[in-house]
């Protein structure tokens, strides 16, 4: 396995760890983050009143689809260590013991949300606004956390800037992101 990290000194004679993010992974990154900003964008600016799972049913796929490429490039790079995924230490602080089941869980409960908003009725559909608000609220202090996160990194490691070790930030917005538009569903009603 890949699982070294490119060092170099600094200008004070420090030992520091570079980058060790390939650019294919930066390129797929940015993209995610696109991507799920125009799902959110594209929800937000489709969406009927009172709302309608087929308004909500394409975005939550498509973030669904992000996690789940984000759970597969991780178990590739357990697997088989490519070239263009950055090696496994950029991926996760938990042991992947523990994250990939939790992982599943995930991608098994979105799947359930999705496929009742794809056919329009089950016990994820039936609007709730005092859910969806408490929603709302926690995609929006969730992503901020990321923010938080994600700028105290780069600032302890500006050798890695933009992004190195941001796999697990960048997914965690795509999650709060899907919990947004499912609870801004939910506070319409």
């Amino acid at each position: 396995m890949r699982d070294s990290v490119p060092v170099g000194r600094s200008s004070a004679g420090r030992v520091v760890q570079h980058d060790s993010t390939p650019f294919p992974t930066k390129v797929m990154l940015v993209v995610a983050l696109a991507v799920a900003a125009g799902a959110v964008i594209i929800y937000c600016a489709s969406r009927s009143l009172p709302p309608q799972t087929a308004d909500a049913a394409l975005s939550l796929f498509v973030l669904t689809a992000l996690f789940v490429f984000r759970v597969i490039g991780q178990w590739l790079v357990r697997t088989r260590s490519p070239a263009w995924l950055p090696p496994n230490h950029d991926w996760a602080l938990t042991p992947y013991r523990l994250l990939l089941p939790a992982q599943l869980a995930i991608v098994g409960l979105l799947i359930w949300i999705d496929v009742d908003f794809a056919r329009g009725h089950g016990v994820w559909t039936s609007p709730r606004s005092e859910l969806g608000s408490g929603v709302v609220w926690f995609s929006a202090i969730y992503g901020g956390a990321m923010l938080i996160r994600y700028v105290w990194r780069m600032r302890r490691r500006p050798e890695q800037r933009w992004f190195g070790g941001a796999i697990p930030i960048f997914f965690h917005w795509v999650l709060a992101a899907y919990l947004f538009v499912l609870g801004s569903f939910h506070a319409s009603s």
